[in-house]
């Protein structure tokens, strides 16, 4: 596949639209440097599994501002920013080992596929077919089944000639988890010295078959992992929503937000209506201008560090999940416990169980199509 054509166009300022269609490890700590990297990106043996070696990779911009991902899963580790005082932490909750990762956490910063989100009673027709899924998740699909792209180990290249790149490839094969087609698929990180994290992904298919790839990291722009995140404040560029059945999936409905507990359209505190949700926010926002990377779909602000997180991306949905199923199992990089609604997730997308539902824009990849889509992640400080 040909590299970084998306994101040179829309660095361009031209705006596309979303899609065109274990083993025994070896223990290897996170790395913690006592100092800052020079600008660049630096590769660390981080244990073993599958019989293929896991690695780290650390991209420094020239800010100091830190990304830590592993190959393992596509995995963000850490993203260490600092706060109005200058003192840097972790705005992505992660966990210290490989280790830790291999005891299926709920996807920490994983790379998310073949199929982001839920499919409903793990299975979908194509073509006159009928494909039957893993149900992981009660009776549906989630996030690419019982081995997704989060629990495979990447191919990866890199460098730092203009910003620090991580390039990983893989090639799901057909049959993979239940999908259809030899699907290719490349994902490429890059850390600016603006702050902002980009994820480019991009996918080609021998047959046709359903692609939704997403980043599944968990923020926190406290920097503390024990800290609630009710008192975060959230604005969504998105008029309307897809309401979910108990076992959140979408009912087909697309909903005004307008005079809901999901009207996010002005800054809210996300605590706020949050009790008049039942089990909380683990819904997709129908964004109002997909596929215009100029407009932010969410800002994210924590008064109290200064930090204020962007999202940008051509996608045409976004998943907002306040970790409702943290339970305090895991233990971040702190040792703290990962505990109920003390992180929260900004999925990039397109719908929940869009192969079930015609009215919903599609996901269905064919042969000679290509896959595009990039988000950005952009971090910066309350003025």
């Amino acid at each position: 596949m040909k590299r970084l054509t998306l994101y040179s166009a829309l660095m361009s300022g031209v705006s596309l639209m979303g899609m065109s269609c274990g083993n025994n490890p070896t223990e290897v700590p996170v790395s913690k440097p006592s100092g800052i990297h020079p600008a660049g990106i630096v590769k660390t043996p981080w244990g073993h599994t599958d019989g293929r070696e896991v690695s780290l990779y650390t991209l420094t911009n020239s800010k100091g501002d830190q990304v830590q991902i592993s190959d393992y899963g596509g995995t963000v580790i850490s993203w260490k920013t600092p706060d109005k005082n200058g003192q840097r932490a972790s705005i992505v909750v992660g966990m210290d080992s490989l280790q830790d990762y291999l005891q299926k956490p709920p996807y920490f910063g994983a790379l998310v596929g073949r199929y982001g989100n839920r499919i409903g009673n793990a299975s979908f027709e194509l073509e006159g077919k009928k494909y039957q899924l893993a149900a992981n998740n009660g009776k549906n699909a989630l996030h690419g089944g019982l081995k997704g792209f989060d629990k495979v180990v990447w191919n990866a290249a890199f460098s730092s000639d203009t910003v620090p790149a991580l390039t990983l490839t893989y090639t799901s094969k057909d049959g993979e988890e239940g999908y259809p087609g030899n699907l290719q698929v490349e994902v490429n990180y890059r850390l600016n010295d603006e702050g902002a994290l980009d994820i480019e992904y991009q996918a080609q298919t021998d047959k046709p078959t359903p692609v939704n790839l997403t980043n599944h990291s968990y923020f926190n722009l406290t920097g503390q992992a024990g800290t609630p995140i009710e008192n975060l404040v959230l604005q969504l560029d998105a008029a309307h929503y897809t309401p979910v059945d108990t076992s959140l999936i979408p009912t087909g409905e697309i909903k005004s937000v307008a005079g809901t507990p999901f009207d996010f359209t002005s800054p809210k505190r996300i605590g706020a209506d949050i009790g008049q949700v039942p089990g909380g926010y683990d819904h997709n926002f129908v964004l109002n201008h997909p596929g215009d990377f100029t407009k932010p779909v969410a800002t994210l602000v924590d008064s109290v560090s200064g930090r204020k997180l962007q999202v940008f991306t051509t996608e045409p949905g976004l998943q907002f999940y306040t970790g409702n199923f943290l339970d305090g199992r895991f233990k971040s990089q702190d040792g703290k416990p990962i505990n109920f609604r003390t992180a929260l997730c900004m999925e990039t997308q397109h719908f929940p169980d869009s192969p079930n539902k015609p009215a919903f824009p599609s996901t269905i990849l064919k042969p000679g199509g290509k896959f595009h889509s990039i988000t950005r992640y952009q971090v910066s400080l309350i003025p």
